[in-house]
């Protein structure tokens, strides 16, 4: 560094400055440099989604927190160096246009319409919409089987998106912020079904608190592309975390993740897997 060989009051000054520019946030879809200079990253993660992320305390578990650590490893980032932020369906693309995280992962579906406003890296793994319903429930038996049902899914999903599209006069949607709010509504009878992505449904279904309580229909209806979202535009990072995750397939790391955290649930990967990356543009 130049600030070396210039004295160390300068330094010091340098520093400061460089601290002081960290600190304001402002620095659109880069890495902040921490005290060792390390690279800091932002990730965003869903905080209630078990076997895809989830927060218990100071710890952070699932699928999409082993594609994040991955990524950011590759970046030259450790685990230490994240800070994890929340990051709810209906938030995901103001969180990624303003800043506040440099990338998300966290069961962030590719569609058109988001590419509109945020460019994607991947896909990593490809999911199916399903339903969870009651495990004495019998009634329920696939999509076609919905008439009359009350169905929930959370605000700015693609599941919820669906449902609207496809399934709008034959059910009745409730929408929540968050899929841990629906399964209380499930359990006690308010709804009929939670419906969304294979994968985060198998998740809930595994939890020791929920063991017999529910269970998936096994008749996806959809394809969802799981990509890394990140700000419009920023095609050197894009390629970046698209070599991040070809790295992970061919080295057998993505598979493991998915068998560590999913596996327990006894799900297995659908059509599409393993996913190929698209090019970033």
């Amino acid at each position: 560094m130049n600030a070396r060989r210039i004295g160390a009051a300068l330094a010091g000054t340098v520093l400061a400055l460089s601290i002081a520019a960290c600190g304001d946030g402002s620095s659109g879809g880069g890495t902040g440099a921490g005290g060792d200079g390390a690279k800091a990253l932002k990730i965003g993660i869903k905080f209630d989604q078990p076997g895809l992320g989830l927060k218990q305390g100071s710890t952070y578990t699932g699928m999409d927190v082993d594609v994040a650590k991955y990524i950011a490893k590759q970046l030259g980032t450790d685990e230490g160096d994240i800070t994890w932020v929340q990051a709810p369906s209906a938030q995901r693309e103001s969180l990624i246009s303003t800043g506040q995280v440099d990338f998300i992962v966290a069961t962030y579906s590719i569609t058109d319409k988001r590419k509109e406003s945020v460019s994607f890296a991947g896909p990593y793994f490809v999911a199916g919409q399903d339903l969870l319903v009651r495990a004495d429930d019998s009634s329920i038996t696939g999509p076609d089987s919905l008439n009359g049902k009350k169905l929930c899914s959370v605000k700015g999903s693609t599941s919820a998106q669906k449902v609207k599209d496809e399934f709008a006069n034959q059910v009745q949607l409730q929408e929540f912020s968050g899929y841990s709010e629906c399964l209380p509504a499930l359990a006690s009878g308010g709804v009929d079904a939670l419906t969304t992505d294979d994968t985060i449904l198998a998740g809930f279904a595994a939890q020791d608190a929920n063991k017999g309580k529910f269970k998936v229909v096994g008749k996806p209806f959809s394809t969802e592309k799981y990509g890394v979202g990140l700000k419009k535009g920023n095609t050197d990072l894009c390629n970046k975390i698209t070599d991040a995750i070809k790295k992970m397939q061919s080295d057998g790391s993505l598979e493991k993740a998915i068998e560590a955290n999913l596996g327990p649930a006894d799900y297995t990967p659908g059509p599409g897997n393993p996913a190929t990356p698209e090019a970033c543009a």
